[in-house]
């Protein structure tokens, strides 16, 4: 089955994952944006056949099966909804809404329409952590107990930038904190328990933020992501009978180790292909071609209760 995508957006991360659908072979159709000039030169740069000056053009498109919706945070939502709205699916770039009544809101009009819709946490496809979730399966280090993830960039303060800014939900935790949270929630589920703690950024989005999930089974997962410091940005799985480091950057890797107990350790590497976008390109395709409306590996409902959970630290650490 060809694929045939819409793109919309035209920032880096909209460049990065059509070169990626590129190098696949999938078919891009068309590209949209908030200006018609901006639209064009990105067509013109991807040699994509079709352009438009608006969301509404390139969601109307009939000869587009989905589209990546590759905007600024708080346009997820509405952008989203407008391509569901016309027909088409949706791969909604991380996070996928800045709430969870916005998230949720997309779920339900997605399975109403029944249409494809599936967060692009590309972690999730990334060869070595499909390995990481193998391994954890099927007991290799036992019985998880705790899980440390870690993304954190050094970001020098400018209160324009996106990073910083509150009305484009800026913010560590929705750039690189939802990372880590769907690592944990990937091999933990659900946290009974959430805590956290903050260092604002002089615009008041979070800068620098530690969190503590706690589960039934006595299990933790300690988690950071902020704006202040480079960091190793690796992953541990921490079990029973021993442990798997994911070397950084975790959410993009292409090392892991697995030490057990009484073995000596193995590492597993894997040379990415592209810029690491084309795993969850192809799950796209495989789902469309199956008659999917999600992805197993990326549910919606998971999807919704991560952004829960973002939501329950925010409001929180906006308490304090």
């Amino acid at each position: 089955m060809t694929i045939r995508w819409g793109i919309l957006g035209t920032g880096g991360i909209a460049r990065t994952f059509t070169e990626d659908l590129l190098l696949l072979g999938h078919e891009v159709a068309a590209v949209g944006s908030r200006a018609a000039e901006t639209a064009e030169g990105f067509a013109g740069r991807y040699d994509i056949a079709r352009a438009y000056g608006s969301y509404a053009e390139l969601a109307a498109d009939d000869k587009v099966d989905v589209v990546y919706v590759a905007t600024t945070h708080n346009v997820h939502h509405s952008a989203a909804r407008t391509c569901l709205e016309a027909g088409r699916g949706v791969l909604v770039e991380k996070p996928f809404t800045t709430s969870a009544a916005d998230a949720a809101e997309l779920v339900s009009l997605a399975r109403e329409r029944n249409l494809f819709a599936m967060e692009a946490m590309w972690t999730r496809f990334n060869p070595l952590i499909a390995r990481v979730r193998e391994l954890v399966g099927d007991g290799a280090i036992g019985e998880v107990k705790a899980v440390y993830a870690d993304f954190s960039e050094n970001f020098p303060f400018d209160a324009s930038h996106r990073l910083y800014a509150p009305e484009l939900a800026g913010g560590a935790l929705l750039d690189l904190g939802v990372y880590p949270v769907s690592f944990a929630w990937m091999l933990l589920g659900a946290p009974a328990t959430v805590q956290a703690v903050t260092t604002p950024a002089p615009t008041g989005v979070d800068a620098n933020t530690g969190i503590l999930f706690g589960y039934e089974s006595g299990a933790v997962a300690l988690l950071h992501c902020g704006f202040l410091a480079k960091t190793p940005q690796s992953a541990t799985i921490t079990g029973t009978a021993g442990w798997i480091e994911v070397a950084g950057p975790f959410w993009h890797p292409n090392a892991m180790t697995l030490h057990r107990d009484g073995a000596e350790p193995e590492t597993f590497t894997v040379e990415v292909s592209g810029h690491g976008y084309t795993y969850q390109a192809e799950e796209v395709a495989r789902c469309l071609d199956a008659g999917l409306t999600e992805s197993p590996t990326m549910p919606l409902d998971e999807s919704v209760a991560i952004i829960r959970a973002l939501d329950t630290i925010t409001t929180r650490l906006s308490q304090e």
